[in-house]
């Protein structure tokens, strides 16, 4: 009796929040949180004790600005009869390189970058840029990649 090793794969992409509340949620609250969250990040990363606070918040800034989820897709395998299923999200850099990274450049570049970008979502013509720096924020940070 030959066992059946036939797999079926199928991948969907993990829904987003809608553009127009996007866009609602950062005019109305998430460009004015953002600074406080920003701020508050960066001091718990000067502690030992508040460090994995302080990252975690660092790598949610795309979250509470506009609402942007990380890009996470869902794996469906059927194989010999059994379904998996996974979330996958982008394939990271190294623990070591990102902590070599945080330790000389991310822990204080990730300010000057942060607040810049805050900033700039101030004027008409740097908003689009400011987004893009503040989405942008954990790839600063420790190289993480949404």
């Amino acid at each position: 009796m030959a066992l059946s090793t036939d797999v079926t794969t199928s991948v969907r992409k993990e829904p987003q929040v809608p553009f127009l509340i996007r866009v609602l949620w950062f005019f109305l609250i998430g460009w004015h949180i953002t600074f406080w969250w920003v701020l508050a990040a960066w001091f718990l990363n000067l502690t030992i004790i508040g460090l994995p606070v302080g990252l975690w918040m660092l790598n949610r800034v795309p979250l509470v600005l506009t609402l942007r989820t990380e890009s996470s897709y869902r794996v469906t395998q059927v194989k010999d009869g059994g379904i998996t299923e996974q979330y996958r999200g982008p394939q990271q850099h190294g623990w070591l390189l990102r902590l070599i990274y945080f330790v000389l450049i991310g822990w204080w570049f990730s300010l000057i970058w942060a607040l810049l970008g805050w900033l700039l979502c101030i004027t008409i013509i740097g908003l689009p840029f400011g987004v893009w720096m503040l989405n942008r924020l954990p790839a600063v940070t420790t190289l993480m990649k949404h």
